[in-house]
Formats: structure tokens, C-alpha cells, sequence
């Protein structure tokens, strides 16, 4: 057999037994977390253009989308896949050498269940093999440093979700996982320099590519068995040689996958925390800062903080300002927060956060980068100009996996995320049918979300 082969046995072979309570309950958690962070992402500035444009191209109206309105399957996996992801609020998981956001495959195996006629558990079991094959290549077979996209992973990871919740076999379940891998290899430039659009659709784009590729093998439609060892497959191609024994691997890495608790790129989560601390406790005052010193692990360094990709003092837009760390340690220490309302156009381009994020420094530190990904470490030191300097040193967040946030936090967030665009009792039914999709048909879920209502302020 062929790693791929192998990979779709598993896949195949997963079962609502292969899912512990405890991962269950995780995965049900994301699930709510992900759907607040796509309707609070309705009135995000690219969302109108997408709706028209999967008006305009039609398509079977086979899935539901949120906010209302039918379309075909990879049209949803699109549309709704675009709106977990916009607001860069949605779950991560942090490898050594990738992160990676495993709920970008939600939409995707949504809309296939939804075709299907699936049950709750059929999603949840087909949702948890994406995240498993996504987090495990992470593991294996980072591609950030060789200029890829961690979407590269994330096609086989989309692919597998879907043919497992269309109820394909392995053998389809193995050609699906074939043509997304092949046909979808992503280039690292969409987040780095200066940010645009496609930062947060280029996953949905690939789980548009993935499920087209899942539907063409339930048809018959076969793809490259060595996509993974091949001649001039993705190991010889970017990866390397790397290994995963499929038939030892169990749906357990939903439980590693990290929550955030700020409107944030991933890596910031940490340092944020630490400056509000400050900050509440009344030792920081906006006015009386003079610099910001920030030590971090090498990747926040990399890709945040003005490494390799990109200078992180000029920020003109959302993209921009949502992975730039001198951005957002500064409109912290203004506002208070770090939520949707700091990425207002009028928000960023004041004149007191772009002078502050200019006195904000950021710098790699070897000790620190040996402890991540086990920690999210970083130092702070604020030097006032009366010539005080504070310091606080972090280790973790809440919303970390050593620091697990509490389904009581995770509801409040998606209370807070969807209120503005969905009544209570929406809310409350789309709540009820996450936390009871083990006994609930897809159907129910897919019909909560329907009732959202964009574009309308709601009590």
C-alpha cells in the first residue's frame, strides 16, 4: 500500500467510538468557538463580494449557508469557510516547524454531511479525522521554511474530512486525498510582505479545491497513489522523507488544538495577555509609555514581530494590522482589548496606535524558542518616561493547552461574536445543537444557522 492508501484506510476506518469523551466534548467546544468567529464575521469588508459571487455562479442548492441561502457543496465549503476564517479568531495548532487552524476544515465537512444526510456524530468523527491529519503532517512535514503555505497540509486534511463524512470507502477516500494534495500547493507569499485579501481565503479556497476533488472520487475519478513518496510527489518535491504508521494513529489531536482568547494571530496571544495584565493593574498608562521590549520564541519573531516576513511597523489594513505584533501589543495598551472593533479602517490608521507600534520592540530569544511549542513564552519590559521599567513574564495563556478555557468562556465569546447578528433564540439553538451533536441530526444545525440574519443589529 501507498501512504496515501494507508492514510485513507485510516480515515475510512474511524468510527464514532474512535472518539473519546473528552475529545468529543473539545471538539464540540471548537465547533461553537469556529461558528461565533463566522458570524461575526458577516459584516467583514471581503464577506458581500464572496455572497455575490456564489449567487452569481448558482450551483445545485444542496448546502446551507450561514445567514441564510442554499448552494452547492464547494460553494459552501467556500462561503462559510471564508467566514470561520476572516475574523483570524478561530482555533490553532502549534508545531515545531507550522501552525496551522484545523477548524478552517469545518465548513467543508459541513457542507458534505450536510449532503449526505449525516448525523451529528457523523460530522463530529469526520471533522476529527481532518483535524488528525491536518495537526499530524504539521508534526512531520512543515512546509513554512521551504516558501509553502501551511494549506498545503491542509488539502489532504480537507479531502480526508469530506470523503469520510460522504461515507466513501478508502479506495475513493484515497483518490480524493490524491488530487487535493497534488492539485493544491500553496505558496508561503500570502502572508508575507504586505497582507491582502487572500490571507484568510486561501484556505477556503483550497477546501473549495478539496471538496470538488472528495465529489469526483465518490464518482470514480482517481488520482496519483504516490502523491505523498513519489517521484516528484511532496516528499521529494518539498517535504523530505517523513513517516506516519496510520494504523496506530487515533483521532486524539483535537485535544491539543489551542482557543483564542484575543482577535489575534496565534502567536501574539501570550504577549497581549501579559500587557492588559499590566495594564489592569493600573501600571500602564498609554501616555506614559516611552518603549515596549518584547522577548519571544522565534516564530513570533518570524512571522509577527518583523522576521523574514515583512516589516510589522507599516500597517495600513485588517490583514496588516492582525499579524503585526507591535500593532496590536499597542492598541492593547489604548483600548483595553483586542477584538473585531480594533480592526476598523479608523481604528488603525489613527495617529496614537501608528506612533505607538513604532516604540514597540521585538526580538527572538534562543531560551524562549527552545520552550516553544511546549510553552508560549515571552518577556515584557515597558519603559515609562519617568524612567520606571515594569516587567512581566508569560509562559502561557488562557486558551493554551496547559491552560485550557473553560466551556463557560468559550460560550461568552460566541455570545459576544454572534449577538450583534443573531437573536437570542437563534443563538440559543445554534448553542443547543453544537453541544447536542451527538444526538442531533446535521440538518438541525445547518437550520440554526440559516437564521442568522446579516446585516441587521439584533436583541
Amino acid at each position: 500500500m501507498t501512504m496515501v492508501e494507508r492514510l485513507a484506510a485510516f480515515v475510512a476506518s474511524t468510527t464514532w467510538d474512535s472518539l473519546s469523551p473528552d475529545v468529543g466534548q473539545a471538539l464540540k467546544l471548537r465547533v461553537l468557538d469556529s461558528l461565533g468567529c463566522a458570524i461575526g464575521a458577516l459584516g467583514g469588508e471581503p464577506i458581500s463580494a464572496l455572497r455575490r459571487q456564489v449567487d452569481d455562479f448558482g450551483g445545485t442548492p444542496q448546502c446551507t449557508l450561514i445567514g441564510g441561502g442554499r448552494t452547492a457543496p464547494d460553494r459552501a465549503a467556500f462561503y462559510n469557510g471564508a467566514l470561520v476564517r476572516y475574523l483570524d479568531f478561530n482555533d490553532s495548532y502549534l508545531a515545531k516547524g507550522e501552525t496551522c487552524h484545523p477548524s478552517d476544515n469545518l465548513a467543508a465537512v459541513l457542507a458534505a454531511c450536510e449532503t449526505a444526510g449525516g448525523s451529528g456524530r457523523d460530522f463530529l468523527v469526520a471533522l476529527a479525522a481532518a483535524y488528525q491529519v491536518q495537526c499530524r503532517l504539521s508534526d512531520v512535514a512543515p512546509v513554512r521554511a521551504r516558501g509553502f503555505d501551511h494549506t498545503t497540509q491542509g488539502a489532504y486534511a480537507v479531502a480526508a474530512g469530506v470523503a469520510r463524512a460522504l461515507g466513501l470507502d478508502a479506495e475513493r477516500t484515497a483518490n480524493a486525498i490524491a488530487i487535493a494534495g497534488t492539485a493544491h500547493v500553496s505558496l508561503r507569499v500570502t502572508r508575507t510582505g504586505a497582507l491582502s485579501h487572500w490571507k484568510g481565503l486561501a484556505y477556503p479556497n483550497t477546501a473549495f479545491g478539496a471538496t470538488h476533488a472528495a465529489f469526483l472520487a465518490s464518482r470514480g475519478i482517481t488520482g496519483p497513489k504516490e502523491v505523498f513518496e513519489g517521484k516528484k510527489g511532496l516528499m521529494q518535491a518539498i517535504t523530505g522523507p517523513f513517516e506516519i504508521d496510520w494504523s496506530r494513529e487515533g483521532l486524539d489531536r483535537v485535544g491539543k488544538t489551542i482557543l483564542k482568547k484575543f482577535n489575534a494571530e496565534i502567536h501574539s496571544q501570550s504577549a497581549i495577555e501579559g500587557i492588559l495584565e499590566l495594564r489592569a493593574h493600573g501600571s500602564v498608562r498609554p501616555e506614559d509609555v516611552e518603549r515596549i521590549e518584547l522577548d519571544i520564541f522565534d516564530v513570533a519573531h518570524l512571522i509577527i514581530g518583523g522576521g523574514e516576513e515583512g516589516d510589522k511597523t507599516r500597517v495600513k489594513t485588517k490583514e496588516d494590522a492582525d499579524h503585526s505584533l507591535p500593532y496590536m501589543v499597542a492598541v492593547a495598551i489604548l483600548d483595553g482589548q483586542v477584538m473585531p472593533e480594533q480592526y476598523a479602517a479608523p481604528r488603525i490608521t489613527r495617529d496614537d496606535v501608528q506612533a505607538l507600534l513604532r516604540r514597540v520592540i521585538v526580538r527572538p530569544d534562543p531560551e524562549l524558542s527552545r520552550r516553544f511549542p511546549d510553552e508560549h513564552p515571552c518577556r515584557i519590559r515597558v519603559t515609562l518616561r519617568d524612567g520606571r521599567v515594569l516587567l512581566k513574564e508569560k509562559r502561557d495563556y488562557e486558551g493554551f493547552h496547559t491552560r485550557p478555557m473553560a466551556k463557560e468562556t468559550v460560550v461568552a465569546k460566541f455570545e459576544r461574536l454572534a449577538a450583534p447578528l443573531a437573536d437570542g433564540d437563534t443563538r440559543r439553538r445554534i448553542a443547543g445543537a453544537v453541544m447536542q451533536l451527538d444526538s442531533v441530526p446535521i440538518s438541525e444545525l445547518c437550520e440554526a444557522l440559516a437564521g442568522v440574519a446579516p446585516g441587521q443589529e439584533r436583541p
